[in-house]
């Protein structure tokens, strides 16, 4: 079965005040309801067949479990035969009355509920997608205050404003559309489209996009695109088409069972008809046909592939990896490159002061500088200010009250402190008034190594600079060459960042190959150029802005801790604990578990091929074959259950990898 996302009809109300969006619940789906029943049914007669009760006791109870795990991909495999396609489900349907046929009631009902949980479990997998598509839709608001030529403001819904209106963004509300900025100034919150940790400077002739959130300014725009060539419109267009890629895959799949089923109906209704049209008793030829169709059964194929891969999927939980299916963590193990995002992948993602720059002359050191800056920016909600007032905090530096507190968007605070007068701001504005050379040096040498400068003035004269990046996680350089090793290329580095930040993280962690200043569809480019080139690509990142590229990946991960939403639903896994160095152990996990699928399935194609051999060139006894065929099934399932030991999972180590 191939699964798509659908676009909503029109677009979901945007949540006032950042209300909880709504997702699927398991038992909402009916697939879940019934796979479900046929479970609770299922383990009810179980315990009642294998201590010998009465069949009127567990009897009934199993056929209801056929009835409840059976009737809809039963009903649907019948209407597929009205377009001439054997479904794969219907003939497990038919496989399993078939075992009750003969007395294996209870390999039947397990074989019922197997099937209905795995419907289940995809049908919540495709609606939570579509729940994170309609929740990225929820960025962009529903409305925008349209400006009319004589002036005047007038609300309008978002999906009604056309190329060249003018647009006015109230500090605090979302912008409504792609546009250029007109006139006023403000910092924007675009970490969802371009992933920068920090906000952006916007004024005049700056772009900005539908869906970021505006600062403490306010900003008249002029719409360049239609809302629905809005950037947050194509990353869902890019997403859904993403996931529709991966259909031919299914499709292939499909065919593979659609001409084994076939193979396998045509052979057991030949082995039933052709000795009776010479004359054989029915109840025996029924016998061996219904041998047959046991022993033929993919069943220990199914267990062959599933226990290595589910067993990984648990030991990779239980270290902090949520691997979504059995087939992302076969996809895993093939990845031979791979990209990662900078900011909340290889960086914790939260802006820290990494550097206190006191100047001579103002009589200050960098304790005492810290503390009136953190001061004056104590009473803003500015994500640099939370830095420097957490910065001051971890030092044990007592913060005084400041009163006065002014904030100009784009420039910086003032605050009295102490009856001094601070002023904490932009380098590129304030350096200008205050004249000091020595500042902008060290300001413009910050910048140089990646970091965010910001300028402390001290009753006008210039006391000292501040650095601010965001960290780079303690695992990163050690990820990074393990990654290399496994894959035997370098990662590539994609990210909505500036250059010179980018470039001085690529090389504290190793990584060659850089691509700086990309919005989505760029990410999405460069994970298909590598794909063009014959390569499976492991996608690693965090944000909204990283979604399409996780979608159109190979296989995607997202961290989790401070992932978006929509990240953490498009990816094919997800790193729970934010454990960046658990990525290389789960790719080592699924080449593991690779390698024992492909043994199971040696031992499953030996055992079905040398029992079907068997009933059709002799006489192979129903007890025996069932028990070779249940045999082959408990020796594979017994394989695959190795992985679920702690020793499975090995933290990557550089040089032991491959």
């Amino acid at each position: 079965m191939s699964t798509t996302l659908t676009k909503p009809a029109s677009p979901p109300a945007a949540r006032a005040g950042g209300a909880p969006r709504r997702r699927t619940r398991v038992l909402a789906l009916p697939e879940a309801r019934w796979a479900l029943a046929a479970l609770v049914l299922f383990l009810a007669a179980l315990p009642l067949d294998l201590l010998g009760a009465p069949v009127w006791t567990w009897g009934p109870l199993f056929a209801a479990a056929y009835v409840a795990g059976g009737w809809e991909p039963g009903w649907a495999g019948l209407k597929a035969l009205r377009d001439r396609t054997l479904d794969v489900d219907l003939l497990m349907v038919v496989a399993a009355i078939g075992a009750a046929a003969i007395g294996q009631v209870l390999d039947g009902a397990l074989l019922i509920v197997i099937f209905a949980t795995s419907g289940a479990l995809e049908a919540l997998a495709t609606a939570r997608t579509a729940d994170s598509v309609r929740g990225l839709l929820d960025l962009a608001p529903t409305t925008a205050t349209r400006i009319s030529d004589g002036g005047g403001e007038e609300s309008v819904a978002t999906d009604r404003l056309a190329v060249g209106d003018t647009i006015l963004v109230r500090p605090g509300e979302r912008i409504g559309a792609d546009g250029r900025v007109l006139d006023g100034a403000s910092e924007v919150d675009q970490a969802t489209i371009t992933g920068e940790p920090l906000p952006v400077a916007k004024g005049s002739g700056d772009e900005v996009f539908a869906g970021t959130l505006n600062g403490t300014g306010a900003l008249r725009v002029k719409v360049e695109r239609d809302p629905s060539d809005s950037v947050i419109a194509r990353i869902v267009t890019m997403v859904e088409e993403a996931s529709r890629t991966k259909a031919p895959t299914q499709l292939f799949i499909e065919k593979v069972e659609q001409r084994y089923s076939l193979g396998m109906v045509g052979a057991t209704v030949a082995l039933f008809t052709a000795p009776l049209l010479f004359g054989a008793a029915v109840q025996p030829t029924l016998l061996r046909a219904m041998t047959f169709m046991i022993v033929a059964s993919p069943c220990a194929v199914v267990l062959a592939t599933m226990p290595p891969l589910l067993s990984a999927i648990a030991n990779a939980g239980r270290h902090g990896v949520l691997v979504k299916s059995a087939v992302v963590m076969e996809q895993l193990g093939q990845v031979d490159a791979v990209a990662l995002d900078k900011t909340g992948t290889l960086t914790e993602g939260t802006p820290r002061v990494t550097e206190v720059r006191p100047l001579a002359g103002a009589g200050l050191d960098a304790a005492a500088l810290l503390r009136l800056a953190a001061a004056a920016e104590h009473a803003s909600e500015h994500p640099l200010a939370r830095a420097i007032v957490d910065a001051a905090r971890a030092r044990g530096l007592d913060i005084p009250a400041a009163g006065d507190f002014a904030s100009t968007p784009g420039v910086g605070v003032t605050a009295t402190v102490e009856g001094r007068t601070v002023t904490v701001g932009s380098p590129g504005r304030m350096l200008d008034a205050a004249g000091s050379r020595r500042a902008t040096v060290v300001a413009a040498g910050l910048e140089d190594e990646g970091r965010t400068a910001v300028v402390v003035l001290v009753d006008g004269t210039t006391a000292g600079v501040l650095g601010i990046a965001d960290r780079l996680r303690d695992e990163a350089a050690a990820t990074v060459t393990a990654l290399a090793e496994l894959t035997g290329t370098g990662p590539l580095l994609v990210t909505g960042d500036n250059a010179r930040a980018a470039a001085r993280l690529a090389t504290e962690v190793g990584i060659s190959d850089i691509r700086a200043g990309l919005l989505p569809q760029d990410k999405v480019a460069a994970v298909q150029e590598l794909a063009e080139a014959g390569r499976k690509v492991l996608v690693v990142g965090d944000g909204v802005n990283d979604a399409p590229a996780l979608a159109a990946a190979h296989t995607g991960i997202a961290m989790g801790r401070a992932g978006s939403d929509l990240a953490l639903e498009t990816a094919d896994a997800v790193v729970v604990r934010d454990e960046l160095g658990t990525i290389p152990t789960v790719v080592r996990l699924s080449r593991a578990a690779r390698r024992l699928v492909i043994q199971n399935l040696v031992t499953a194609g030996v055992f079905i091929t040398g029992l079907v051999i068997w009933d059709l060139a002799g006489h192979l006894p129903l007890p025996l074959g069932v028990a070779g065929h249940e045999g082959s099934t408990v020796i594979v399932g017994l394989n695959g259950l190795r992985l679920l030991a702690d020793r499975a999972w090995q933290p990557a180590r550089p040089g032991s990898l491959r």
